[in-house]
């Protein structure tokens, strides 16, 4: 799989066949529509190509307007949405910069300038409501007539169910934000995690006796903040549990920074620049602000003895699972 930051070059460019979106979180149905991008690129002997964006469009416009709360929550960070569709086996993948000069785009601009002379698309998948241009100016139908005029075949996007159940990244931030991992990996047919790698922090932690692993997070809206168990891989050859915070610690800080902090029972080595994943199996309650310091690791002290007693309980039940 390859990635380009922009369109590709010159040399880099083949005929494709092309899906737009976000794809927050890569979930089931997301899945199921690159499974019919593949096929229909298979037919034509041609690739398979991704189109996404960072910054997402409507975070774009939230901080041009000044307001971030109208931003959606993220779901997974650009790293966790690369290595998903990487698992996923499609051929290209363009992350485009979503800013000023890209939003000006006329439709005809956006369809001459990108899908066929940047993209070569001869077969494209889009969403039901897909606009497109300056001002969302442009359509399906107006797309329809444009792939005629340039020669590429237009698709809409299909609908994917879990039960009766519609999957989309709405329903998985509202699961998230509930904190139901069980139910938010059956919509995305794999466990909750965000990855990164390991930052100095203030090494407040470890004076307090919760020594933590930090990650920053590189957008200001997580689809789910609060107190969790987790576990963490790529630290050893089996997962490390722990208890984790995430988000803006307004105990000790008031930037606004997003951190996700976790501290790892039993495990003392440095692991700063390592790339780790945390999982999150169970929230305990939400983000707080205390008074002082030693209010502060009491709650840390009783949310690492309900992470460990939780964990206690899920391995008894595994061991007792036939």
């Amino acid at each position: 799989m390859k990635v380009f930051r922009g369109l590709p070059d010159a040399a880099s460019r083949a005929p494709c066949a092309l899906a737009i979106g976000n794809f927050d979180g890569l979930h089931r149905g997301h899945q199921a529509i690159l499974s019919q991008l593949k096929a229909e690129a298979a037919a034509r002997g041609i690739e398979a190509a991704v189109m996404t964006f960072e910054p997402h469009p409507r975070e774009f416009f939230a901080l041009q307007h000044g307001d971030i709360g109208q931003a959606p929550a993220r779901i997974a960070n650009l790293r966790d949405k690369l290595q998903a569709l990487a698992c996923v086996g499609v051929d290209k993948i363009i992350v485009e910069r979503f800013n000023a000069g890209f939003a000006a785009l006329t439709p005809a601009q956006f369809v001459e300038k990108i899908l066929v002379q940047g993209l070569q698309v001869k077969w494209l998948l889009v969403g039901e409501d897909f606009g497109y241009g300056a001002r969302r100016a442009g359509n399906i139908e107006t797309l329809a007539a444009e792939g005629r005029a340039h020669g590429f075949e237009v698709a809409t996007l299909p609908t994917v169910c879990h039960g009766v159940e519609r999957i989309s990244s709405s329903v998985i931030r509202a699961a998230l934000y509930a904190g139901e991992f069980a139910h938010v990996a059956q919509l995305l047919g794999r466990p909750y995690a965000i990855s990164g790698r390991v930052i100095h922090g203030r090494k407040l932690g470890r004076t307090l006796g919760f020594p933590t692993m930090n990650l920053a997070l590189p957008h200001r809206r997580p689809a789910l903040s609060g107190i969790f168990v987790v576990q963490a891989h790529g630290l050893g050859p089996a997962p490390l549990p722990g208890v984790a915070s995430l988000g803006i610690r307004p105990t000790v800080e008031d930037s606004g920074r997003v951190l996700l902090e976790t501290h790892l029972f039993d495990y003392a080595e440095q692991c700063y620049g390592k790339l780790v994943q945390v999982e999150f199996l169970e929230k305990l309650r939400d983000e707080e602000k205390y008074e002082d310091l030693p209010t502060l690791t009491a709650a840390i002290a009783n949310d690492s003895n309900r992470a460990r007693a939780f964990l206690q309980r899920r391995a008894e039940a595994g061991a007792a699972a036939p």
